[in-house]
């Protein structure tokens, strides 16, 4: 029996089996979370406050703040960067 994915790496997997885009925007939206809740708390800003300046309800920040949540917007990136005194840089890539 061969074993088709010995020599390669987890990206290769991972295409292979259809799961790279999705496992990739789950890890974005981890770190997009978690620069924001550093940004919060660095700023001493409540998430009542953060929702009050994103033009928002807490529940949309709380869905931008859950790391397992994948689904976010542009425009709800581009309000909390706003809010937060930043700016939102996004780039293709090769």
């Amino acid at each position: 029996m061969k074993r088709q994915h010995i020599g390669s790496n987890f990206d290769d997997f991972l295409e292979a089996e259809g799961l790279l885009a999705e496992a990739e925007a789950i890890a974005l939206k981890r770190v997009i979370a978690h620069q924001v809740r550093q940004l919060m708390e660095a700023q001493q800003l409540s998430k009542t406050e953060m929702a009050r300046r994103m033009g928002t309800s807490r529940s949309a920040l709380e869905r931008l703040l859950d790391p397992e949540n994948p689904s976010v917007t542009l425009l709800t990136l581009e309000r909390a960067a706003k809010a937060l005194g930043r700016r939102i840089h996004i780039e293709l890539a090769a």
